[in-house]
């Protein structure tokens, strides 16, 4: 077999809106905003530097259906680069640009293969000087909701060089994404391919070696239930036909997530700092690039009863204002390049108790008791979770506004999606239910 080497990525969402940037200082918002299009730029060096001899993108190339013009044309300008430097590119389209999408009427570079909507097609590789290296199978979306199992189409046929599956599907119902292409890891394998190129799933994950089945996730992350890196794979195949796979970051902006204790803090200087802590730790794990970041406050400790009013929101706003200005000074002085990228604060959640004894108060008698048992047992059964949050909170959804505020912060589906809420939405809702009637109902037991 001839050596090669491709790169595979997915869910690349040009232009993708950012939503919920509202109040997000101008030079932030225009950082998020191009973000996907620096990725882009990013997939495109690695290749040129990889020395690739092709690529392979498993759909969602653009955010949605009715692809903005300026996304089009940024990526015809990658794939055109890629072309003048010999490297293939095999595209397929899933759920977010279906093929029956708006598109302009752009000539694609040659060594540009789109796949078609619907229709298995197969596709030689043919390396200049090397020759045929490998053949790749693949099929385009025609519509946003593919409910067909394309994977039982694809087949090894007959012996031949290096077999590929491009596809963008959902394995063995992958919870967190639509169902659409389903398939099952049997199905995949039975196919007899030696490498499938998946798209669909944003969380990079090896679902298989034998034969290779790999989601490489998205490549730069967009909320901050998208966190850690963002990139592709670099897959090496030797003589012998074994593959060999690297993950390469790519990401422009870095989403993070992490959690400060009130435990250790006594006073609000010692919280001030360890926020500031929080802040330098997620620079430092951003390798170089900007990020969001998101600070969940916890534990029980003496604060916790000044932090219900206005005083988290003016640490937050203290710590985005430092931010900003280190930030705009840095940029102006010429200095980003010199470690200096900005750490935005997304959000900071409060999530404290007061200084109680709650196992304890789980064991005591009367009302607090029992409601706080009533917590433990749903908090065991997810079933009974959702159930109990469906019957509590769907109502609210049918409300104009207090339903559009839900679906606008994340803690609803949003319209056209399956409905119900999520366990760990709901979870997390029920946690600071109970922690507020801890707050309140023994402060009113305590002063009884």
């Amino acid at each position: 077999m001839i050596p090669f080497r491709f790169i595979h990525a997915a869910d690349l969402h040009l232009d993708s809106p950012f939503a919920g940037l509202s109040g997000v200082p101008e030079p932030v918002q225009k950082l998020l905003r191009g973000s996907t299009f620096a990725a882009l730029d990013n997939f495109t060096e690695l290749a040129i530097r990889e020395k690739a001899d092709f690529v392979l993108i498993a759909g969602d190339v653009y955010d949605s259906a009715d692809r903005s013009l300026r996304a089009q044309l940024r990526f015809h300008r990658a794939m055109k680069r890629l072309a003048e430097n010999g490297i293939s590119a095999f595209v397929v389209h899933g759920n977010h640009d279906p093929l029956d999408g708006r598109e302009a009427k752009l000539a694609w570079p040659s060594g540009v293969h789109v796949f078609k909507a619907g229709e298995l097609e197969r596709v030689p590789v043919v390396v200049a000087g090397r020759g045929h290296v490998a053949d790749i199978q693949g099929i385009s979306y025609p519509t946003a909701a593919v409910r067909e199992r394309y994977a039982l189409r694809f087949d090894r046929g007959r012996p031949g060089p290096y077999q590929i599956g491009l596809l963008h599907a959902n394995v063995d119902g992958s919870p967190e994404h639509a169902d659409y292409a389903p398939c099952s890891l049997g199905e995949l394998a039975a196919s007899g391919l030696d490498y499938w190129a998946l798209g669909h799933v944003h969380t990079r994950q090896v679902l298989s070696e034998g034969p290779w089945v790999v989601y490489p996730g998205n490549i730069q992350g967009r909320s901050i239930r998208e966190t850690e890196a963002k990139g592709c794979y670099v897959v090496g195949v030797d003589e012998t036909g074994s593959a060999s796979l690297h993950f390469q970051a790519l990401d422009a902006v870095r989403w993070q997530s992490c959690q400060v204790s009130i435990a250790d803090c006594s006073t609000e200087q010692e919280l001030k700092e360890a926020l500031e802590r929080a802040v330098e730790d997620a620079r430092a794990a951003a390798e170089g690039r900007p990020s969001v970041l998101r600070i969940v406050l916890s534990g029980r400790g003496k604060l916790h009863g000044r932090l219900q009013g206005g005083f988290a929101r003016d640490l937050a706003e203290e710590l985005r204002r430092s931010e900003l200005e280190r930030w705009e000074f840095a940029d102006n002085a010429g200095g980003l390049e010199e470690g200096v990228p900005l750490v935005w604060l997304e959000k900071l959640s409060v999530r404290t108790g007061i200084a109680a004894d709650r196992e304890a108060l789980l064991q005591s008698e009367g009302f607090l008791g029992e409601l706080l048992r009533l917590a433990a047992e749903l908090e065991k059964e997810p079933q009974a979770l959702q159930e109990f949050a469906g019957d509590w909170l769907e109502p609210l959804l049918t409300h104009q506004r207090a339903g559009a505020l839900m679906r606008r912060t994340g803690l609803a589906p949003d319209a056209g999606q399956e409905p119900g809420f999520e366990t760990e939405t709901a979870a997390e809702l029920l946690k600071q239910a109970s922690e507020w009637l801890l707050d309140h109902l023994l402060d009113e037991e305590e002063g009884a």
